[in-house]
């Protein structure tokens, strides 16, 4: 079982048996690992760790540590179709079971790890893994951390290669609002996949080229989602997450 995972820059953290115990809030771009619920408190919260962060223009994907415990305390941790050229992927890789566990830095050291650049859905979207690069498909993931409910750290070689998020759908939400705790409807499963398709290829670069089929889709799924009686938390973090399309291709 890897011990050590060895993040960008050649920065290392240490596998302890102690895993975040917070729901992942999905909007549907990122994933967080957060307790804040505003933007000052998001502040404070960055002013009085340290790790990756992100910085104006620039965003990686964050990692926080306490200073006292060196142990891991929060994530903010991008989808592909947002944060860089991307290429999205139909192939899955091999994946072992979960060994759920937290992170202790090695040093207290700030770093930078890079967003993941390729995309993998799982049928139905009930699972999302996100890869460092294409070059990941090509050998076994080794082992997965699960650092949270549901979110896993990839790791190749001892190297994080990645991050997945089981049942996404679960953990819909908008921005600094813990996930409902009740199941999602049916209805909210099947508009996830639909507005995945819409911020990613080939159906984005339809959109950018007026292609109807694609245009009528987004209007669809706008339509539906601003109809859905249920699971409005959910829905609403979905509407943001076409609203720019929406905006720039609605209305062709």
């Amino acid at each position: 079982m890897t011990t050590r995972l060895t993040f960008d820059g050649g920065w290392r953290a240490t596998v302890t048996d102690d895993p975040l115990h917070i729901a992942p809030r999905f909007t549907g771009d990122s994933m967080g690992l957060a307790r804040y619920t505003n933007v000052s408190a998001r502040e404070r919260f960055l002013a009085n760790t340290f790790g990756s962060q992100d910085w104006l223009w620039d965003t990686p994907d964050v990692f926080r540590f306490a200073p006292d415990s060196r142990k891991l305390a929060g994530a903010e941790l991008q989808l592909p179709y947002v944060s860089a050229a991307h290429e999205t992927s139909t192939r899955l890789p091999v994946m072992p079971a979960v060994h759920r566990g937290g992170l202790r830095a090695d040093e207290v050291r700030d770093f930078r790890h890079e967003t993941c650049t390729v995309l993998c859905r799982a049928p139905g979207d009930t699972a999302l893994i996100c890869l460092r690069d294409l070059d990941v498909l090509d050998e076994p993931v080794e082992a997965r951390i699960g650092i949270a409910p549901d979110v896993a750290l990839l790791v190749q070689h001892g190297t994080v290669v990645g991050w997945s998020l089981t049942d996404p759908a679960r953990y819909l939400t908008t921005h600094f609002t813990a996930p409902d705790p009740a199941p999602p409807v049916p209805a909210t499963r099947r508009l996830l996949s639909a507005c995945l398709d819409m911020v990613t290829t080939p159906v984005v670069d339809d959109l950018v080229d007026g292609e109807p089929a694609a245009l009528a889709r987004l209007q669809a799924a706008d339509k539906a989602l601003r109809e859905q009686r249920e699971d409005r938390r959910r829905a609403d973090a979905l509407l943001g997450l076409i609203a720019t399309h929406v905006q720039d291709y609605g209305n062709w």
